[in-house]
């Protein structure tokens, strides 16, 4: 991977243009309660172009007029302190394992900004992520500008770093494709595994336990994001988390989890029975979903405008729904006065990547973006019929249903990397017959 962190960086070089400079602290360490930390990750813009996983670390890339350098700031060797909260690489070991050109104590990174900053025209930095270090850097252009009598020039020009970051991680290289496909193979055996373990009685919690146990025994070491287990009407909460309740016989259950391998994420969503059958109403509004999710992913296409399989799905969810009599009138209509959203509220899907809503635009100007090979984008439609709709008949309430997978936009069309994981009903109630 080395080799891939080297060539993000020339991209980056050859955007920057010569006389600047870019700046990307990683992210700070955070109190769980007291004195101990939660488990540091860090920034994915950062991990993105150095993979160094440290906190108290700053990336510089300075492109002057003769030659570009990678330099690093973290953490002096401390013997005493890696006892105690384990091993650091060190400058030398950031010049060593990360091919920084040049490394330093993190204690000396304002010094050398104030030496590298005079004479340099652009600054590539995003503010708003650490004000602190905001603070200070706006401190040190003040201070170069109150020199500019004495020949000390300042920065011209101050850019966001993450327009440009943001773009290049929106296309992903062949490795990180390697990388998301096997998140999205764990995560997908998780799937599996809940299928084959839920019974009535069980809690929410345990079927957690389970997704979690299989994504840290398969290489993952947490999952991308806090899993949603969700039984009956809990699955008409849409980010549902506390995941506390018992699994009632005839209840489906939703379960949003992704596994996160080597900080690329993977993010999927099944509904099924507690029990292992679908009641009537419950394969009906299944069935629709499915169906929806199939002709919004054959909309996936290199060419094709984001927003196009999104609207395929609110096509098929409303058609569906007036057939089973839970909307009545003309789909169009239906569709342009967003009655659908009663029970269709969000958007077919999002990027992803190293985070589970990844970084980059949906749209240029007011057009949407149009698809291109090595985009990865979720495709996620759901109904909830939320638990108090008086407009349905109740044997249809609190009934929720989300149906999500993974998908890379190809040069022929598409690939689905969480197809490992079953999604059609017949063959859901078989894996949990034979369980």
């Amino acid at each position: 991977m080395s080799t891939e962190f080297s060539k993000r960086r020339q991209r980056l070089f050859k955007q920057m243009g010569p006389n600047s400079m870019a700046i990307l602290p990683t992210a700070t360490e955070k109190i769980r309660n007291r004195d101990v930390h939660y488990p540091f990750r860090a920034d994915s813009d950062f991990h993105y172009l150095t993979g160094f996983n440290e906190p108290e670390a700053v990336m510089v890339l300075l492109r002057e007029k003769s030659k570009s350098r990678f330099i690093l700031f973290c953490r002096e060797r401390d013997r005493a302190l890696e006892l105690w909260h384990g091993r650091r690489y060190g400058p030398e070991g950031a010049i060593e394992h990360f091919d920084a050109d040049e490394a330093y104590n993190i204690e000396a990174l304002h010094e050398k900004l104030g030496e590298w900053m005079s004479g340099i025209d652009r600054i590539f930095y995003t503010l708003g992520h650490d004000h602190e270090f905001d603070q200070r850097l706006t401190q040190q252009a003040e201070a170069l500008r109150n020199q500019s009598r004495n020949g000390v020039n300042e920065p011209s020009q101050f850019i966001s770093l993450a327009h440009i970051l943001h773009q290049m991680r929106l296309v992903k290289s062949a490795s990180e494709i390697k990388l998301m496909q096997q998140a999205a193979n764990i995560a997908a055996e998780a799937h599996i595994q809940a299928m084959q373990q839920c019974q009535p009685g069980m809690n929410e919690y345990e079927i957690e336990a389970e997704l979690n146990y299989y994504f840290m025994k398969h290489g993952s070491r947490s999952a991308a994001y806090p899993s949603i287990v969700a039984g009956g009407k809990n699955a008409c909460i849409l980010h549902y988390t506390e995941n506390d309740a018992e699994l009632n016989d005839g209840d489906l259950l939703l379960i949003d989890a992704g596994a996160e391998y080597q900080y690329y994420a993977s993010d999927i969503t099944r509904t099924f029975p507690v029990n292992g059958r679908f009641s009537e109403e419950q394969r009906a509004l299944y069935d629709l979903v499915l169906d929806a999710q199939l002709g919004a992913i054959k909309k996936v296409q290199p060419g094709m405008a984001y927003n196009v399989h999104h609207d395929t799905a609110v096509r098929i969810l409303t058609k569906g729904l007036i057939r089973l009599g839970l909307l009545k009138g003309d789909y169009k209509q239906l569709i342009k006065d967003g009655t659908y959203k009663e029970f269709y509220m969000h958007r077919t899907g999002h990027w992803l990547g190293m985070d589970v809503h990844d970084v980059g635009p949906y749209k240029q100007g007011q057009h949407w973006l149009k698809l291109r090979p090595g985009m990865v984008l979720t495709v996620e439609p759901g109904l909830y019929i939320a638990p108090d709709c008086k407009r349905v008949a109740k044997r249809w309430r609190g009934i929720g249903i989300r149906i999500e997978d993974d998908v890379v936009v190809t040069r022929s069309g598409n690939k689905i990397l969480s197809a490992a994981a079953p999604k059609h009903a017949d063959n859901i109630e078989a894996i949990m017959k034979a369980a």
